[in-house]
């Protein structure tokens, strides 16, 4: 790493529109992780299930595929070695068992290795005010271990989507030594218009870690709408960059400076105290 990759470094999130096609979704993506490289990106990160966004269980399962050989995820090592940079699938479907799927986040190396696997946390399971119904338990195991992984620049948390929504684990990520906080995420469109950008603000300020979100944006073939605007936060809470609702590829250049000048202003990491709660 050079001198100068050692205080920043360009990242970049790719937005898509994912589909009902495992193998178009595939290409898709690569043309924009391509696209990303060449603009300079050393860390590259897609949004939550990349590989496939499907409502039908049954069509669901059948295109799932587990983690062992899975063809998605070796074409997609075998595409950050070539390119020669951190490339972190914001998650993909992965069989668990014949009546469940893992949500699973991979960050892999420059070398093409697997470096860390996140599983989904929290599930979304939320009736919207427009009628919209997610049961995403009834598909996907919850995970049940926070994550952090180790790049070049630092630590990075790894979260997915509805995680958002839980600042616990965003401060426990940062007090456990994160200095980014990954939020690939498939927002819906009425969700996302009310909290995407406040809630990531949010978990930048009171975690002063960078946020980076890669989004799945727009109208998918499943007939939901998803909200897009992936974002590029600093820790002081200042948007670096932004996409729209297309598919996109957002690149911002990292500064370090940034994290140490925001923890050192107001060292709130530093001041947690304990309390009990007392109830009249």
């Amino acid at each position: 790493m050079s001198e100068r990759e050692a205080v920043s470094f360009k990242a970049a999130l790719v937005q898509m529109r994912s589909g009902r096609d495992v193998a178009r979704n595939v290409a898709d993506a690569e043309a924009m992780i391509r696209q990303a490289a060449a603009a300079g990106a050393r860390y590259v990160q897609t949004p939550e299930t990349m590989t496939l966004m499907e409502l039908e269980r049954d069509k669901l399962f059948a295109a799932t595929k587990p983690e062992d050989g899975n063809p998605a995820l070796l074409h997609f090592q075998a595409l950050a070695q070539e390119l020669g940079l951190w490339l972190h699938l914001g998650s993909l479907p992965v069989l668990a068992s014949a009546e469940q799927i893992a949500n699973r986040s991979f960050l892999i190396s420059p070398e093409g290795a697997i470096k860390a696997r996140y599983d989904k946390i929290h599930m979304f399971d939320v009736d919207l005010p427009n009628g919209e119904s997610y049961r995403e338990s009834k598909n996907y195991k919850a995970g049940t271990e926070a994550v952090i992984a180790t790049l070049p620049w630092g630590g990075l948390g790894m979260t997915i989507c509805y995680d958002l929504r839980f600042p616990y684990l965003h401060r426990a990520l940062a007090k456990d030594g994160a200095s980014f906080l990954a939020v690939p995420a498939a927002f819906t469109k009425t969700t996302g218009e009310a909290h995407w950008h406040t809630l990531l603000r949010a978990r930048a300020i009171e975690a002063q870690c960078f946020v980076f979100a890669a989004a799945q944006g727009g109208c998918h073939e499943h007939g939901r709408e998803t909200y897009g605007h992936s974002l590029v936060i600093a820790p002081w809470g200042e948007i670096l960059a932004e996409g729209g609702t297309d598919p996109c590829v957002v690149v911002a250049e990292i500064d370090l400076a940034r994290l140490a000048d925001a923890r050192a202003r107001v060292p709130s990491l530093t001041h947690d105290r304990d309390f009990t709660v007392r109830r009249y």
